[in-house]
């Protein structure tokens, strides 16, 4: 069966991406625990569009205005949480 002929789940499966560009790896993503969040750990999307409805997403989800963070913004934030 070519993959034009698979059934609609399947194909719709293999757009799926998991484990990638995921909340815990966004910039927009606010854990509730910086110090040790992982991709079950919930928190805020504070990303412009989002904001205002209050998203509470955790680390292993995903939508299409995914920004990576980069390390020095994580060591940062987990420098200030740390503090607190």
């Amino acid at each position: 069966m070519g993959s034009n002929q698979e059934p609609e789940p399947q194909r719709s499966l293999k757009r799926i991406t998991w484990q990638y560009e995921n909340c815990l790896a966004c910039v927009w993503f606010k854990p509730n625990d910086p110090l040790n969040a992982d991709l079950f750990e919930r928190g805020m999307c504070v990303h412009s569009k989002l904001k205002e409805f209050d998203l509470v997403v955790s680390g292993r989800d995903w939508c299409n205005l995914f920004t990576e963070v980069r390390q020095a913004q994580i060591d940062k934030i987990q420098e200030k949480a740390s503090k607190a």
